[in-house]
């Protein structure tokens, strides 16, 4: 039940114009990230403007999630799906 971190370079993809607006985060190596896992980009934040893309190598640092996380979290996921089911298309409100 203990958690490990560890720093890695990753790549991040910044685009803001009329077909794209996202950022990506890719980490060096392909390192498999599981449920509850967190990853912390260093460094100051970035800016783009409209019309451009940007893409720069930073340091992350990923800290692995412990047994009791990474299960609490997937049973957190099933339940958040769950809400999904309660979406309706019809016109009005959902009494």
């Amino acid at each position: 039940m203990t958690s490990r971190q560890f720093d890695i370079p990753c790549t991040i993809t910044i685009e803001q114009s009329p077909d794209h607006f996202h950022a990506h985060v890719e980490l060096e190596g392909d390192i498999p990230l599981y449920p509850g896992d967190e990853v912390k980009v260093h460094g100051a934040p970035m800016t783009v403007d409209f019309g451009q893309s940007l893409q720069f190598t930073r340091m992350a640092t990923v800290k692995r999630a412990n047994a009791l996380t990474r299960a609490w979290t997937r049973m957190a996921a099933y339940f958040d799906l769950t809400e999904l089911y309660e979406v309706s298309f019809n016109p009005g409100s959902i009494r």
